[in-house]
């Protein structure tokens, strides 16, 4: 299923924030508004009705003060009895003041001195809370209603619009890497609603994802076919070699080629079961078992006795704490298979010594060992360091590294030039042996 913080949420989620912004900002006009209704404008007309009355009050003495259902007016004489007056506004001095609710919430005006006389005005609270709701808060509701309804709309067209590309990506995410199934995305299969860059997208994982079925399947034969094809001459060749070997006759010089012949057969082989190995994604065809390092290593050590060819190098190999692994067998005598070749290869006299111990197998030479330079590129395919002139074509070390990467070994180099050369592979899941 989609994730939750896919394109839908996330449209979701803006439309949220924007109409929870958009409120924000209308309530906050409104109150803005009100607070400019009732500090402004009222206190505004206040001051013009107070200016009128004086006028009036100039002209005719006996003008009447402002008496309607909003205001109320009071004359005072200045320095006289203000009995008159609310209890709650006799102490105010000249200005415009708001009264608590608790004392009726007026506006009051109180006008300077004139003719001898005070002026009070008061307007009633209530009718200002009621123009602030007629003029702020229904238009507000109203506003806030509309934005809604346009948000919702928009969120719904908006979803309508990625709708297509949610169910590509949901059709995508259910395939399978090493089978994709790309039938859905046939253009017969695809949802009416799918059209524009989304039909274009879907046709484009179409193409793609036949394309790499192509590519499995091809992969997948030519390793079944080379299993059996690539296999089938070497045998030949390894079996006529061993019955050459054992006919008398043989000079010397015939005896030294059929020897190089053998080798290079037995490396052909390994070399074979390495790629075929590496050309599986995912699952080898190898099955898992349950078996001894050291049975692995002792056999690889045998054959790499073959490899010296007489030169003055021993080959042992040394127990100190056995293990067992759960892995293919024939994937650990590829990597110490070409440890070793690899050992052979450089190092033309003194030992070669094979160590098991506690969950690591190291193989060490003395041979004529690398530099930093040449150490920092050793698992770099094709690389064969300064001595160009050795057998194997330098991918030995490359196919054990990425053997290592694939099950998880670790592999660690460690070598000083005209010392020799210790290589180490690490087993994280290995069992103490029986």
């Amino acid at each position: 299923m989609p994730s939750r913080t896919g394109l839908r949420r996330k449209i979701w989620t803006v439309f949220i924030l924007q109409a929870a912004a958009i409120s924000f900002a209308a309530v906050l006009g409104v109150y803005g508004a009100s607070a400019v209704l009732k500090h402004v404008l009222i206190q505004t007309a206040l001051q013009e009705e107070a200016r009128h009355y004086w006028q009036r009050m100039q002209a005719d003495p006996g003008a009447e003060v402002p008496d309607t259902y909003n205001m109320t007016g009071y004359l005072v004489p200045a320095g006289g009895s203000n009995a008159r007056l609310p209890a709650d506004i006799r102490t105010l001095p000249v200005g415009f003041h708001a009264l608590p609710r608790a004392l009726g919430g007026s506006l009051v005006l109180v006008d300077e001195d004139r003719n001898g006389h005070r002026l009070y005005l008061l307007f009633k609270q209530e009718q200002v809370d009621n123009l602030a709701f007629w003029f702020g808060m229904a238009p507000l509701a109203i506003v806030l209603v509309v934005i809604y309804v346009i948000a919702w709309t928009t969120y719904r067209a908006s979803k309508r619009a990625v709708s297509p590309v949610i169910w590509l990506a949901s059709q995508v995410q259910r395939w399978d890497p090493k089978r994709p199934e790309s039938a859905m995305l046939k253009p017969e299969n695809l949802p009416t609603d799918v059209e524009g860059e989304t039909l274009v997208l879907a046709q484009s994982l179409h193409d793609f994802a036949s394309r790499i079925e192509s590519f499995v399947e091809r992969e997948r034969d030519f390793t079944r076919d080379a299993s059996h094809e690539l296999r089938t001459p070497l045998t030949v060749i390894r079996v006529a070699g061993d019955m050459m070997a054992g006919d008398d006759s043989l000079s010397p010089m015939a005896r030294k080629a059929l020897g190089r012949i053998q080798g290079a057969g037995r490396d052909m082989e390994a070399l074979i079961e390495a790629f075929l190995i590496l050309a599986r994604e995912g699952d080898t065809g190898l099955p898992d078992d349950d078996f001894d390092v050291c049975e692995v290593v002792a056999e690889e050590v045998d054959k790499a006795r073959l490899l010296l060819a007489g030169r003055p190098v021993e080959v042992s190999c040394e127990r100190k704490q056995g293990f067992e692994l759960h892995a293919p067998a024939r994937v650990l005598s590829v990597m110490v298979g070409n440890l070793l070749r690899n050992a052979c290869n450089y190092t033309e006299s003194g030992r070669i010594v094979v160590t098991v111990d506690n969950g690591q197998i190291s193989v060490a030479d003395t041979g004529i060992g690398m530099d930093e330079a040449q150490l920092a590129r050793v698992f770099e395919p094709f690389y064969r360091g300064a001595n160009h002139n050795k057998e194997g074509q330098g991918i030995g070390l490359s196919i054990v590294q990425r053997l290592s990467a694939r099950y998880g070994w670790p592999v660690r180099l460690e070598s000083q030039p005209g010392v020799g050369t210790t290589a180490t592979i690490s087993f994280p899941d290995h069992r103490p042996a029986d």
